[in-house]
């Protein structure tokens, strides 16, 4: 939010590149989200309200990943809109990336001082 044009620059370059550190955040995320869904699935029965956030945003990742990866065009479009500095709505964007980011941020704070307080979550 502070400095735009080093942050767009750095994302859209890692993107067109492709290099190694482009590969290796690919697979940790890739491999995060599929243990995470995995994961959900094993303890179906035990699933908290909270768990189905990580559920859609493993699968909103992986198809993000995939659309990357594959080169959708539409999604490349949508990418270079993101990470248009001059837009009108960037503001808007990442706004709401930064606050969803903290929910979760906290949500995690919170099950984790839970778990220490009761031993479960």
């Amino acid at each position: 939010m502070i400095d735009r044009d080093s942050y767009a620059r750095f994302w859209m370059g890692v993107l067109q590149k492709k290099g190694q550190f482009y590969f290796a955040l690919m697979g940790a995320l890739t491999g995060l989200c599929v243990l995470g869904i995995f994961t959900f699935m094993k303890y179906r029965g035990n699933n908290y309200w909270w768990r189905w956030i990580y559920l859609f945003g493993g699968v909103y990742l992986l198809f993000d990943l995939y659309a990357i990866a594959a080169g959708l065009e539409f999604w490349n479009k949508l990418l270079l809109w993101m990470f248009d500095v001059d837009s009108i709505y960037w503001n808007m964007v990442w706004t709401f990336f930064v606050l969803l980011g903290g929910f979760i941020f906290l949500l995690g704070v919170k099950l984790l001082v839970q778990k220490k307080n009761t031993g479960k979550v």
